[in-house]
């Protein structure tokens, strides 16, 4: 065992749990997780990327860098303060070439605090979507927040899903974390597409209960297919200089989209041959498929469009998932350095109390270090990319994730580390690159030093109402605040007690846990308020928010699930048959700007941070 209790696989057996109890990962599991893991290279130390700021030592002597812009420097040891921030390559005099990355080690702030919506994008349905909340939905959400005064969104992951049936519900499980999920596009917005067309499915879609993936992805998608179609729109010179830009990248997502239509969403069940993108069977698909995998990759084009035009210049912060699908597109191109027969998840905790198990695949730390780190800078940068923020949800990932080995439960993991102070910089990084203000999700078991490393690098932490004991006067600056998340209950539910019955209906928890964890958030909810038993549901959410008003945070969320008074959470966590990820909204996008109950809690929130709705 090396020192601190991490082995030379990176494996952390031993660790203290979300109640500060000392625990010990069995036997069995890090016997298992070692073998995953496998033994790094001897030369990794010499070969990994190094990853420094301006003014430090490098350690390496004297040194040649190409710079990214084709430049040429030598850096005697010491890397100058001026020297350009961004991804380089360094040379040795012994000869030996590794990549450089140089970060400000500090993520861009706002000049002043905002407060903006939490949105589910595929919830938020107007009377013109198509079934699904879209682009053209969230230029409507952003539209209003500007005029309330509000000065950011923020949204659900949306990564694209495999093109196939069913369509995966969870936007926490994306085949990729690099590109969009067409799903998301507002198809009358799209160039070729004939008006008047599929009216009656679209109202149909539009009314259900329930948002139905399956059927808006089978409407948009033939829809999406006749506009490209149509002549001229293939052949668009934005469109193929802008695809020629993305090179590789794009090119092998959209040729795995197209595998996929062919063979199964599933990279793993294909015939062998086609299980890697670098075989000469992929080539010669891509080559007899062509029109096909043009088409997905317009279909990015288009996700890149309207995504701009729904942003305009307000902050929309997306959210990172931890992981993706093992059967999807990231898995297929990074393949080699996926740990295989493991998922990610988490021990017990306030959020859950018998674990998570998410069901994404890990990267083998030593194995993201061989490939410079490529995989976290592509997802990093893709999911950024156009719209001002990043949420990285379960941020701790990059400090340590919880493996599961496959068959174990989630209670029978154990930690394995990652290279954090790398990983943030590199985070950091792209961060100034967007100008893009980054939130890290910190909920949970959290270690020691690990919100001081997020505070550290300016990289907001969470502070939630239903989680903290310290009053939002005292949460801290470098923060966005809230009241709930996803994947805890609404004011609402938590105030009727629907929530805690749809626990109880849908979990293995038990009952004197529901029970105690409703009295539990219902005494943080009355704290400090004149709230009484029979108040209605409004003077609870307004109750909530007023409280919150007073954090000096950063950012300050507000869930509109809790402007139209919503019973049920997006997301139970650990649950199967439950409806999660296909709540839609109460009130329609296009109410939203005259309910008395948002407009309340805009105007709460406008005068706690200073701003005012224009004459």
């Amino acid at each position: 065992m090396a020192a601190g209790g991490v082995d030379t696989w990176g494996v952390q057996a031993d660790y203290v749990d979300a109640y500060d109890a000392p625990r010990r990962a069995p036997e069995a599991t890090v016997e298992a997780l070692r073998r995953v893991i496998g033994t790094p290279p001897p030369d990794l130390a010499e070969r990994a990327p190094v990853v420094t700021r301006p003014g430090r030592r490098l350690g390496l002597g004297r040194v040649e860098v190409e710079c990214e812009d084709g430049t040429r420097r030598t850096v005697d040891d010491v890397l100058p303060e001026d020297f350009p921030l961004g991804y380089h390559r360094l040379r040795t005099e012994g000869g030996s070439s590794r990549r450089l990355i140089v970060s400000p080690g500090r993520c861009w702030l706002p000049d002043r605090q905002q407060w903006g919506w939490a949105v589910q994008l595929y919830a938020a349905r107007s009377r013109s979507s198509w079934g699904i909340g879209d682009l053209a939905d969230l230029r409507a959400l952003r539209e209003w927040t500007e005029s309330a005064g509000g000065g950011f969104l923020l949204v659900n992951p949306l990564h694209a899903v495999a093109p196939t049936l069913p369509q995966e519900a969870s936007p926490y499980l994306p085949a990729t974390r690099r590109f969009r999920n067409p799903v998301y596009l507002r198809v009358d917005e799209v160039p070729g597409w004939q008006p008047g067309r599929a009216a009656d499915a679209r109202e149909r879609l539009n009314a259900t209960e329930l948002v139905d993936r399956d059927g808006v992805w089978s409407l948009k998608r033939a829809e999406l297919w006749a506009a490209f179609t149509s002549p001229g729109v293939a052949d668009d010179a934005a469109f193929l200089a802008w695809r020629g830009e993305r090179g590789r990248s794009l090119a092998e997502f959209a040729t795995w989209c197209a595998l996929a239509e062919e063979h199964g969403p599933d990279w793993r069940t294909w015939p062998g041959g086609l299980r890697r993108p670098d075989a000469a069977e992929v080539a010669a698909f891509a080559a007899a498929h062509a029109e096909l995998v043009t088409f997905h990759a317009w279909l990015q084009w288009q996700l890149d469009v309207q995504l701009g035009r729904a942003t305009g210049g307000t902050t929309v912060i997306q959210d990172l998932p931890i992981g993706v699908s093992g059967g999807g597109a990231d898995a297929w191109a990074w393949q080699d350095g996926i740990a295989a027969g493991v998922t990610v998840g988490a021990p017990p905790d306030l959020l859950n109390t018998v674990g998570q198990d998410w069901g994404s695949p890990p990267l083998v730390p030593w194995r993201l270090q061989a490939a410079d780190y490529e995989p976290f800078i592509q997802s990093v940068r893709g999911t950024i990319a156009g719209a001002g923020g990043l949420r990285i949800d379960h941020v701790m990932g990059l400090f340590r994730l919880w493996w599961i080995p496959d068959g174990a439960s989630a209670t029978e993991g154990a930690y394995v580390r990652y290279p954090s102070d790398d990983l943030l910089d590199i985070v950091a990084l792209e961060s100034h690159r967007a100008r893009a203000v980054v939130v890290g999700e910190d909920l949970g078991t959290v270690e020691p030093g690990v919100r001081e490393a997020l505070s550290d690098r300016g990289m907001l932490s969470y502070r939630l109402l239903w989680f903290e004991d310290d009053e939002p006067d005292d949460w801290p600056v470098c923060a966005l605040a809230a009241v709930t998340t996803h994947d805890l209950p609404t004011v609402a539910g938590l105030w009727t007690g629907s929530d805690a019955a749809d626990q109880l209906a849908s979990t293995t928890m038990s009952e004197d846990d529901v029970r105690d964890g409703r009295a539990d958030l219902l005494a943080r909810l009355r704290r400090g308020s004149e709230l009484v038993g029979d108040a209605p549901v409004d003077e609870a959410v307004d109750a909530a928010y007023q409280r919150l008003a007073r954090a000096p945070s950063l950012l300050l969320s507000v869930a509109l699930e809790d402007a139209v008074l919503e019973e049920r959470r997006p997301n139970v966590p650990g649950t199967v048959e439950r409806e999660n990820w296909r709540i839609p909204l109460r009130v329609p996008v296009d109410d939203l700007p005259t309910s008395a109950a948002a407009g309340r809690l805009a105007a709460l929130m406008s005068e706690a941070v200073g701003t005012t709705r224009p004459a």
